[in-house]
């Protein structure tokens, strides 16, 4: 499998820009697919530098219903026109952050006919599913950083059903896509068990303590390898390199055989 990072949050080239979202391009066997499109066009700018056709693209996957990670989708449509684009069906609703700013999606996109709506399960190909794991309760909770989404009149926390994780199963690997691993990260990799995980890890609010450590240290006890970036944080990725073996910082521009 062939990873290129179409946008995150740095970039060490410098035809290359950066944004804070994410967006990956992954070629397998069988299949183009685009998992997540930043918060602008800047996805498909890079693409474009980097010879990556997203005219091409066969499957698109939206990670969870927040502007970094689905604000492309608009552009997509455009370029694209013949790829589904696979998104849970909570993905619209009304999100915010702490200062209750909306951080949701484009809503006048919602009915695209392009867009199928999956539930806590979806199996798109042989070797191609996506989980939601909504019908299990997390035991390692870092806490939702104030995010919310919005009832009636009312601000609640966010209880991020909206998320999904693509697993690609492909030459004997198991491989575990995530956009921000909301639900905690160590539960996502207890409840799927990848070889590999790409995504972030949401820890970029987090301080450099005893708490970082031990999840830190609970990470790395499984046998899966990271790639991580985006909401993770720079600082956090490198305090964390000490306690976790295979663990590796993605950016855009950058491309990985996995």
């Amino acid at each position: 499998m062939k990873l290129t990072v179409l946008v995150e949050n740095i970039t060490k080239k410098d035809n290359i820009s950066a944004e804070h979202g994410l967006s990956l391009y992954i070629e397998t066997g069988s299949h183009k697919i685009l998992f997540d499109m930043g918060q602008t066009d800047m996805f498909a700018k890079n693409a474009k530098e980097l010879g990556i056709s997203i005219e091409d693209v066969d499957i698109a996957i939206i990670s969870h219903g927040h502007y970094d990670h689905g604000g492309g989708l608009k552009t997509f449509l455009e370029l694209n026109k013949k790829a589904p684009v696979y998104i849970n069906q909570n993905a619209f609703l009304p999100y915010y952050n702490n200062a209750q700013k909306y951080i949701g999606l484009d809503t006048s996109l919602k009915n695209d006919p392009r867009l199928i709506y999956t539930k806590d399960f979806w199996r798109i190909s042989d070797g191609l599913c996506l989980y939601s794991h909504n019908e299990k309760k997390p035991n390692n909770s870092f806490g939702n950083f104030g995010l919310t989404k919005k009832i009636e009149d009312r601000f609640v926390p966010d209880d991020f059903k909206h998320e999904q994780y693509l697993l690609i199963e492909e030459n004997g690997k198991r491989i575990l896509l995530s956009g921000c691993s909301h639900k905690s990260i160590i539960d996502i990799v207890d409840w799927t068990l990848p070889d590999v995980l790409v995504g972030g890890f949401h820890f970029s609010k987090m301080p450099l303590d005893d708490e970082l450590k031990k999840a830190a240290i609970k990470i790395g006890s499984y046998k899966t390898s990271y790639y991580t970036c985006h909401c993770t944080g720079i600082e956090q990725f490198e305090f964390m390199k000490k306690y976790i073996k295979d663990l590796y910082y993605i950016s855009s521009g950058n491309e990985y055989l996995i």
